[in-house]
């Protein structure tokens, strides 16, 4: 027997029902919600979604800067029924333009400063019908033909007349898909139930993170990435406490201004922006109002952590998450906390390490890293392939490689391919290699993950030129093709690439070359 649930009732509609109308949920840049606001909201977008014509389970997707069209978006999708497809903003048009069309959008927001990029992948995504831009005058300029645009106070005009009812959804519906590269390299969409939201955040919210409603949340890692969405989002809304959305790009400066304003009590981020924040000049007091800090996304190096709890006075717990899994299921706990592991699993979930041969590994041995739990996607989108490769019965296969130590707690070592992990967002070598080799002087290239002064893995390329050609110049060349956060950090020229006799690339050589050749 179905049990009935919407997560974007039991996110915010809760709270007015049982008296928290008034207390602060959002505290954006330009204005302050209370819950009852939020709840109002997401009704009037629900209406409007139902008013253009989408049923239960169209996809709706978002290019939004972290701001209260977004938040609102993507509740009044989970309110309607329809499924919510926060994307990168980072993607150049013809990255987002194959999310859009593997997805079957039929409705794209997109905030002003993404709406140019976010036009040219309409072209490559028929399946679009309606185009949403917040703060445009005139969002129709130059679209594909069988488009209809609108401001997004346009949109949500329609909906005066049409419902603001929950769906009738139940857990098992579908209310989320996020985009990873995953551990098997392009673009996936991660299905996520709506009963998935309420378990990661009565599982890592409650009972890891302790968030209850007096805190007050900021996270550096935005909305579209499941760990921003938990943090930004799901936990703090789930106990009726307050999150801060920031729409500008993160940085040392923009922390230290909602710090001072605001007093979060709570400050999530990945290890790449506490390595950015520890080479800041930001006062040692910056963040004396947190009580905890989080990092996921990629392993947070031992001496980084005890940097910054050195300088600043604020403890990190590092944890390891997935789109696949919705949010982190490996952490340190703020009483306990080891540096230089990821911790003990989050009450709820259950791990094992395997062997090549699916095996348990013996105690002490790397393994690759198995997560079950209430969370785990129902597969990949339209990929049986990748969806076999990774989601095992009841487990998921992380594609992580970790030992544990003496005392049970999990140890990371690596990827058990070759993806690289940059900033917290997986990077397909293939991918980089492929925007070099379109470079009319590059002959062969192989990017391989790299460690940086902070010990975070950042895209390094060796390359084989027919003629000179600077660093600086196949840098920009990538950067031009794709998102930046793919592009090499540096550029190491090579007469040749290490091979097999076979003409296979040698890569565990392109990384000794790098290592040798790169300082941190």
């Amino acid at each position: 027997m179905r049990t009935a649930f919407n997560a974007a009732s039991w996110l915010v509609d809760r709270h007015v029902d049982e008296g928290r109308s008034d207390r602060t949920a959002v505290r954006g840049p330009s204005r302050t919600l209370t819950y009852a606001e939020p709840a109002a909201l997401t009704g009037e977008v629900a209406a409007s979604l139902r008013a253009i014509g989408l049923r239960r389970d169209d996809r709706i997707a978002f290019v939004m800067a972290d701001d209260v069209e977004l938040l609102t978006g993507i509740l009044g999708a989970f309110r309607a029924g329809v499924v919510a497809v926060p994307v990168s903003t980072m993607l150049q048009p013809h990255e987002l333009g194959a999310i859009l069309a593997d997805s079957g959008a039929r409705v794209v927001c997109a905030t002003t400063a993404f709406a140019g990029a976010v036009r040219e992948a309409l072209t490559f995504a028929p399946d679009v019908e309606h185009l949403v831009v917040t703060g445009l005058a005139d969002p129709g300029a130059v679209v594909p033909e069988g488009v209809r645009a609108r401001t997004w106070d346009e949109l949500t005009a329609l909906g005066a007349t049409s419902s603001t009812a929950v769906a009738d959804t139940d857990e098992d519906a579908w209310a989320l898909w996020l985009y990873t590269s995953g551990t098997t390299g392009s673009p996936k969409g991660a299905m996520h139930r709506h009963a998935n939201i309420r378990h990661v955040c009565e599982t890592y919210g409650a009972q890891v993170l302790g968030i209850t409603a007096d805190d007050v949340v900021l996270s550096v890692a935005k909305l579209f990435f499941a760990y921003g969405l938990g943090s930004s989002a799901l936990f703090p809304l789930a106990v009726g406490a307050t999150t801060m959305l920031e729409p500008r790009r993160p940085s040392a400066d923009v922390v230290a201004e909602r710090m001072a304003r605001e007093r979060p009590t709570l400050f999530c981020a990945v290890p790449t922006f506490f390595a950015h924040l520890c080479s800041s000049d930001l006062p040692d007091d910056t963040f004396a109002s947190v009580r905890l800090a989080t990092s996921a996304g990629e392993p947070l190096p031992a001496p980084l952590q005890r940097r910054f709890t050195a300088r600043f006075g604020v403890d990190i717990i590092d944890g390891i998450g997935s789109t696949e899994a919705l949010h982190i299921f490996l952490s340190n706990r703020p009483d306990d906390i080891r540096p230089g592991t990821t911790g003990v699993a989050v009450p709820g979930y259950d791990l094992e390490l395997r062997g090549t041969d699916g095996l348990l590994v013996a105690p002490g041995q790397p393994g690759t890293l198995f997560v079950r739990g209430q969370s785990n996607a129902l597969g990949y989108w339209r990929n049986t392939s990748a969806t076999r490769q990774v989601f095992v019965g009841e487990w998921l296969n992380t594609g992580d490689t970790y030992a544990q130590d003496a005392d049970g707690y999990y140890v990371c070592l690596g990827r058990s391919n070759d993806l690289i992990k940059a900033g917290g967002i997986w990077v397909t070598p293939s991918e980089v290699e492929g925007r070099l080799l379109e470079h009319p002087l590059v002959a062969e290239a192989a990017v391989v993950g790299c460690p940086d002064a902070e010990g975070l893995d950042k895209p390094v390329a060796c390359v084989v030129t027919t003629a000179p050609v600077s660093q600086d110049e196949l840098i920009a060349w990538c950067r031009d093709g794709l998102a930046h956060f793919k592009s090499p950090r540096s550029i190491v020229f090579v007469g040749d690439l290490p091979k097999t006799a076979t003409g296979k690339l040698q890569r565990f050589k392109v990384r000794q070359l790098v290592a040798e050749q790169v300082r941190p």
